[in-house]
């Protein structure tokens, strides 16, 4: 019996070693989300115009993906030329650095950029009208597809000129996305462009189009997590934390309760990010996700789910969260949050995404008595309901803005009682059919 008992231990542990090689691979860490498997941030770069001594060129910045945005301090886009080019004058961005242009001489005006690998970034939203192009001036900020469809786009357009231009244009390589965690291509030259005029009677095109994709790693971004999820159910009275250390283990770079945080300064470089400062806990995460399983109908069940914010820095706006679960196909209501399926597979309605309501709890407040945001959601009980056993209520998978969260193992999910079955109700159940056979005996 013994050895039997062993022998199924050692092929249930190989199975759930199996699947965890399996999750690992296609983990969004290698640069691929099977959330998002056709996500990436696409570059543009269409070569309108030559001339003898320049080129006129209009770069759009695409942000293809679907749940994860690009926020402050933005988007800083760099590139190396190829040869002596310069960028003579800018609308819609401007280049951090001049330079030194004292090989550009006997001109009115020096270039706005001399530099051998420029850094562009885009205009404050206060920028001076001349100085706008269409979906410019964002401060560098890109939404999601699916959070902010009018907003995932950014345009700029540059004249360049190069004190030798008798070699034409050579379109420039190693570009560089400036955020953390994405990592450029090189350039692909794709067909031209087509532009509409005069209400869609006549089309222009390009004289040259190159595309370079830039794709997304968590394990580029940051070595460690940057969130947890801790779960818990009206029929448990356990609450299963955050795993220790989920995110790190150095409680030097926290605050304990009680302590007053360092006097702190407002940074007004749109450019700067705000170093890390957490509340101390023992997951060390700055955001941490609690679902709750609330309540349970006849026809449907409840869930509670909450945001905390642990950063004391940091305010995360347009924030939003993804969740993998079988029963988001049953979802039926959700309460004070956005919510839409994403379904990268079509045929599959598991997963979805959560975000705040525009001017209500769109901003998660940083770590304090406000720094949270919480909904409630019904799900109904279909035909493949399968009761909570196994911690069948809880997500498989849950990632904020993009990131993937450590989730507790599952053989710690709050599990029923003892011949629970169903619930609450089932147990009601069984409790009356024993008093009515109690009865008949009785009697």
């Amino acid at each position: 019996m013994a050895q039997f008992y062993f022998g199924v231990q050692r092929s249930v542990d190989m199975v759930f070693s199996l699947i965890s090689f399996i999750l690992i691979s296609v983990s969004p860490s290698n640069g691929y989300d099977p959330l998002d498997p056709h996500g990436n941030i696409t570059i543009k770069w269409d070569l309108l115009q030559s001339n003898p001594d320049t080129n006129d060129v209009r770069v759009s910045i695409f942000n293809f993906q679907l749940y994860r945005h690009i926020e402050r301090p933005g988007w800083q886009l760099g590139w190396e030329w190829q040869g002596d080019e310069a960028i003579m004058s800018m609308l819609g961005a401007e280049a951090t650095e001049q330079g030194n242009c004292s090989r550009f001489k006997g001109g009115e005006n020096l270039p706005h950029c001399c530099e051998k690998q420029p850094m562009i970034i885009d205009l404050l939203p206060e920028a001076s009208f001349n100085m706008k192009t269409s979906n410019c001036c964002k401060g560098g900020v890109l939404s999601s597809m699916v959070q902010d469809p009018s907003n995932y786009a950014a345009i700029f357009v540059m004249k360049i000129g190069a004190v030798n231009s008798s070699d034409g244009f050579k379109m420039p390589g190693n570009f560089s996305f400036g955020v953390s965690g994405y990592t450029c291509g090189q350039p692909v030259r794709v067909p031209p462009s087509r532009y509409s005029w005069d209400s869609g009677r006549r089309w222009t095109q390009a004289l040259g189009t190159w595309n370079i994709t830039c794709m997304y790693s968590q394990f580029v971004a940051s070595s460690s997590p940057q969130c947890c999820v801790s779960l818990s159910a009206f029929y448990n009275t356990t609450i299963v934390p955050c795993p220790k250390c989920s995110c790190s283990c150095h409680a030097s770079k926290c605050v304990k309760f009680g302590e007053t945080p360092p006097v702190l300064q407002e940074t007004r470089d749109w450019n700067q990010q705000l170093p890390a400062l957490i509340r101390c806990s023992s997951h060390m995460c700055p955001i941490r996700i609690h679902w709750h399983i609330k309540q349970s109908y006849k026809q449907y069940w409840r869930v509670k789910v909450t945001l905390n914010n642990r950063n004391i820095l940091k305010n995360y706006s347009q924030w939003n969260l993804e969740a993998v679960h079988p029963n988001l196909k049953n979802l039926t209501q959700v309460f004070s949050f956005n919510y839409e399926p994403l379904n990268p597979y079509g045929h599959i309605n598991d997963s979805g995404m959560f975000w705040g309501i525009r001017y209500y709890n769109d901003m998660l407040l940083q770590e304090g008595e406000n720094g949270y945001v919480q909904t409630e959601m019904l799900m109904r009980k279909g035909e493949d309901f399968l009761s909570f056993r196994q911690g069948w209520g809880f997500p498989t998978r849950v990632l904020f803005n993009g990131d993937e969260c450590v989730m507790p193992l599952p053989d710690q999910y709050p599990a029923l009682p003892n011949n629970g079955g169903n619930g609450p109700i089932f147990s009601l159940s069984l409790i009356v059919l024993s008093l009515l056979v109690l009865t008949i005996v009785c009697f």
